[in-house]
C-alpha cells in the first residue's frame, strides 16, 4: 500500500486520456484505480502498477509521457 500524507490532486483529463487511448485501460479499472487512489491518497499511476492495472513497461510509457507534457509546458 503507498499512502502520503497529502491528498493526492485529481488527475488531469489528458492523463485520464492516455490511459484509456494509448495504455488501452478499461473503464472499470480507470475507476477502480481513481477510487484507491484518493483512498489511500497515493499517485494514481503507483496504484494502477500496484493492482496490476499497467505493467511495468506501461508504468514507464506513463512516466514519459508525463514528463514529455511537463517538458512542454
Amino acid at each position: 500500500m503507498v499512502i502520503t500524507s497529502s491528498p493526492q490532486p485529481p488527475p488531469p483529463e489528458p492523463l485520464l486520456r492516455f490511459l484509456r487511448q494509448d495504455l488501452g485501460l478499461s473503464d472499470n479499472a480507470l475507476e477502480l484505480g481513481l477510487k484507491q487512489s484518493q483512498l489511500e491518497q497515493a499517485p494514481l499511476p503507483a496504484v494502477l502498477w500496484r493492482f496490476g492495472l499497467i505493467s511495468v513497461e506501461q508504468l514507464d510509457q506513463l512516466w514519459t509521457w508525463q514528463a514529455l507534457q511537463e517538458a512542454s509546458q
